[in-house]
């Protein structure tokens, strides 16, 4: 190999021969589709997300929370989409913020520790657990009636949803459950197990995009449990830092299902699906950078820009809000 051949393969990234062999053209859409859908949660208001009924809004302006739902009639589908914080590094880590240590998970809707110490406990990111207290009521009233009303809605996505074989279909409905950039995708990840424990004969599909590490191993194993790790949809994009600013040195993990985009530009053939929680070949393989430009566009979807969509002209404002 000559000298220019051997720089450009050390600038290459990923690293020359890594495993990925991009994912399926349909999974790629629906990333795209419910980063889409984040953008649209940042739109205030928002009478049609894509085009769709909105049900309802649920807001809390203590912690600045905000979400909505929305149903999809064609695709038989209830789409949860939170906004995320303007305020991602100040929230996500701080060594001498108490909001970082790991608290025991309980709350709305959650399900009951089986066990009396703590330490056996499924554990999260203390700030993370209260963001999602401030919208959890509203949330489960707004999303609980359509469950009811709509009851015979399909599995819409995937095939290995859990907890379709133990369910009559007709008793089924998909709620694909996405979070925006920043804290919002652990919010997201908390709120789907939620959802699974108050509607059990509920499937669901988890969508985040540059979620931050959420919970302890425990935790992570919890989710994966209860959502299933087929239907759990964690986007990172290149280098973007926030996915691993919680260092695990401090008890955290990720839970499974990383779909990392290693390179430019964004197409179905420049993601890969990860193995685990902690694929040493995903992007946990990059040191973390902080929040960083790569944070901010995912899938090919500016989500930063909505956050002034009042006063930026934007071709995907007109199609994410109409």
């Amino acid at each position: 190999m000559n000298n220019s051949n051997s720089i450009t393969s050390r600038r290459r990234f990923p690293r020359v021969g890594d495993p990925s062999t991009g994912i399926d053209q349909k999974t790629y859409a629906n990333l795209v589709l419910y980063t889409k859908y984040a953008s649209a949660s940042y739109m205030t208001p928002c009478p049609r997300p894509l085009g769709n009924t909105l049900v309802g809004e649920f807001t809390n302006i203590v912690t600045a929370m905000h979400g909505f739902v929305a149903r999809d009639d064609k695709r038989n589908e209830i789409v949860v989409s939170i906004r995320g914080t303007k305020e991602v590094s100040s929230i996500l880590i701080g060594v001498a913020d108490a909001s970082v240590m790991l608290t025991p998970l309980q709350g709305i809707g959650l399900p009951p520790s089986t066990s009396q110490e703590s330490s056996e406990q499924p554990r999260v990111h203390t700030g993370f657990l209260v963001a999602y207290q401030s919208i959890a009521h509203a949330m489960l009233n707004v999303l609980g009636p359509q469950i009811d009303a709509y009851s015979t809605y399909r599995v819409i996505a995937t095939g290995h949803s859990l907890g379709v074989s133990s369910y009559p279909r007709s008793l089924c409905v998909c709620i694909s459950l996405f979070i925006a950039h920043q804290t919002q995708g652990a919010i997201a990840s908390i709120a789907s197990i939620a959802i699974r424990n108050s509607y059990p004969r509920t499937s669901i599909s988890l969508y985040t995009i540059g979620q931050p590490r959420t919970g302890d191993l425990m935790y992570a194993a919890l989710v994966e449990k209860m959502i299933g790790v087929e239907n759990i949809y964690r986007g990172v994009h290149s280098i973007d830092g926030v996915p691993t600013m919680i260092p695990m040195k401090f008890g955290y993990r990720h839970h499974a299902t990383e779909y990392w985009q290693f390179t430019e530009l964004s197409t179905s053939e420049h993601v890969k699906r990860c193995e685990g929680g902690e694929d040493p070949e995903g992007s946990g393989s990059i040191p973390s950078s902080g929040v960083n430009p790569a944070h901010w566009v995912y899938f090919g979807q500016r989500g930063s820009s909505h956050c002034s969509h009042l006063f930026l002209p934007s071709t995907l404002f007109d199609s994410d809000c109409i």
